[in-house]
This record gives structure tokens, sequence and C-alpha cells, in this order.
């Protein structure tokens, strides 16, 4: 009875031994895991680091040969001399325009869109979405021409106009509704049907609630897309009041000397609008994007 229970203490302390000593090699793990992640992160936000620094140093620091990394005094007078070099309030009201009236347009039309190549039958369906997703496959540069023209045909270079309209309809974002609206299952809208229903009823009061997260991120890139873009507002509009700040900052890196704290601070200053709004919406921005499966 005795060894029985020395036996049996005997194999309680080798598992309590073998169960410290994993958890010690786990916790080591979890401490190196922290360790990468956390030189991954600063490696990643390094560059945005360094641009807040240069923002705030001289242009002869930011030039200089060996590199400066931290300004010998805080140049504060970069933000404001960006007010001087752009009109910023005005490239900031027509970025906040374009971007609104796109993001509204492309919820509203490539959701109803989505939802007709999905889930209606009309002749030539087959055919048109062939159409519609081949537009994915030719890069914008192609039909720039085409559209300057047909934008100058209707006076519209110059206006806001001119520069949303490439931009109401997408091709990405009619592919992605319409896959949302092909995962849903088919009883929703029997049961909808049977109760008397129309297709728009069905749409608005049934599909479209369940499709909130492929809708949200259809809006959040339609929102870094449309904010972010270049060369098409480039091309369409030369007076300086009637650019977002996309255009307004090339117009400041074209200059013959470019001042590059001034350059960063106007960069910081167009990127602080977007960046709030991902911290403010980040767990819907990655909710949306999970359920969505875009990678």
């Amino acid at each position: 009875m005795t060894s029985t229970a020395t036996g049996i203490s005997a194999v309680r302390n080798r598992a309590l031994v073998r169960t410290k000593r994993s958890r010690g090699r786990r916790g080591g793990s979890h401490v190196l895991v922290h360790i990468v992640l956390g030189l991954g992160g600063l490696l990643m936000a390094f560059p945005f680091i360094w641009q807040i620094i240069m923002s705030l140093s001289t242009n002869a620091e930011v030039q200089s040969v060996v590199p400066t990394f931290w300004p010998a005094q805080l140049q504060w007078q970069n933000y404001a001399a960006v007010f001087d070099r752009l009109p910023f309030l005005s490239q900031l009201g027509t970025s906040v325009l374009v971007t609104t009236i796109r993001t509204l347009a492309q919820i509203i039309l490539c959701t109803m869109a989505g939802y007709a190549f999905a889930r209606m039958r009309f002749f030539g369906r087959t055919v048109l979405l062939a159409i519609v997703l081949s537009i994915l496959l030719v890069p914008s540069q192609v039909y720039l021409i085409s559209q300057y023209q047909i934008v100058q045909s209707f006076g519209w270079l110059n206006t806001l106009m001119g520069i949303v309209a490439p931009g109401l309809f997408s091709a990405f974002g009619t592919f992605l509704m319409r896959t949302a609206f092909l995962n849903m299952p088919a009883e929703l809208e029997e049961a909808a049907r049977i109760d008397g229903a129309s297709p728009l009823q069905t749409f608005w009061s049934i599909m479209l609630p369940l499709a909130r997260p492929s809708i949200s991120v259809l809006a959040i890139t339609t929102v870094l897309w449309s904010w972010n873009e270049l060369l098409w507002p480039l091309v369409v509009s030369t007076y300086a009041n009637a650019m977002p700040l996309s255009a307004g900052l090339a117009t400041l890196a074209s200059d013959v000397t470019v001042n590059y704290p001034v350059l960063m601070a106007a960069s910081l200053m167009a990127m602080a609008p977007v960046l709030i709004m991902f911290i403010a919406l980040q767990r819907r921005v990655i909710d949306g994007l999970a359920s969505s499966g875009l990678k």
C-alpha cells in the first residue's frame, strides 16, 4: 500500500515538472512572438514617424548627406507655410466632396447592379456581366484620353463634376456586391415573394441589410481610392482652386526647388482626415474585411 502511494506521488511530481517546463517554454515563445511583432510594427510605422520628423525640420537638414534624425529646432511654421503655398482649405473641400459623392454613388449603383446580376434573370445577363468585369482587366490609363474627350465635350474641365464623373460606378464594386448577394440563401427571397413583397421591397428591406459588411468594404475602398487618386485630377483640373488635395500636393513636388518639410507637412495634413476616420471606424473596417472575405 505504501509503495503504491509512493508510485502515485512520483507520477504526480513528474507530471507537475513537465507542466512547469511546458509553461516555461510557452511563456518564452510568447515573449519571442511579442518581440518579433513589436519590431515588425516599429518597422512598418517608421516611414510615418520619419515623415513627421521631416515635417518639423529645415530643408537643409532634410537634404543633408548625413541624415539628421532629430531637428536642432522644431519648425512648426512648416505647417503654416502650407496655407501660403496651397489653397489648402479649398482643395480639402474639393477632396471631401469628390470622395463623398463617389462613395454614395458607388454604394447605390453597385449594390443595385450586383443584386440584379446575382438574383435577377434577364436576357443578355451573362454577356453584360462579362463586359462589366472586363473593365477590371484594362488599366485605367488606356481609356484616359477617351474620358478626357468626353468630359471636355460636356464642358466639365476644371469642375467638380469633371473630377467625379468617371468614379461614379465601379466594376470592382459590382463584382463585390454580386458575390455578397450570391452567398445569401434563396429562401429569404422566396419567403418575401410569398408574403407579396415586390423585387424592390425584397432588395431594400431584406437583402440590403444583410449586405452591410460588404457595403462597408465597398465604402472603405472607395474612400481610400478616391481620396488618393492622382492622375485623373491632374489631367482634368489645371486651376489650383479646382484641384483636390492629391493633385495639389503633386504641384508642390513639381517645383524647381522642392521644400521637402513643407511637402511632408502638407502630406500629413492631407492624410489626417482618412487616418482619423480609420481610427474611429477601426472595428467596423476589420469586421467588414473579415466578413466579406476580401484579402
